[in-house]
């Protein structure tokens, strides 16, 4: 079962101040506008990792992430 569905408002969190993203999208708001599969979860053995949500950011921008990068929107 995925986390978020299409339409969802998320927040990016990404707590490791050392991860490449972290300034750029850190808490960072935006909305779920598709959700893709891939083979994640086989390479990390998480079935969760399988699952790419790509968003929609309040700046226009659109990235992908991870279920463990997203949390839901603070309003």
């Amino acid at each position: 079962m995925n986390r978020f569905t299409n339409g969802d408002r998320v927040r990016v969190d990404i707590p490791d101040e050392t991860d490449p993203d972290h300034e750029r999208y850190h808490g960072v708001h935006g909305t779920v506008v598709k959700v893709l599969g891939d083979d994640g979860g086989v390479v990390t053995g998480d079935d969760r990792d399988a699952t790419i949500y790509r968003v929609e950011l309040e700046n226009e921008e659109t990235a992908d992430f991870r279920w463990r990068d997203l949390r839901p929107a603070i309003e």
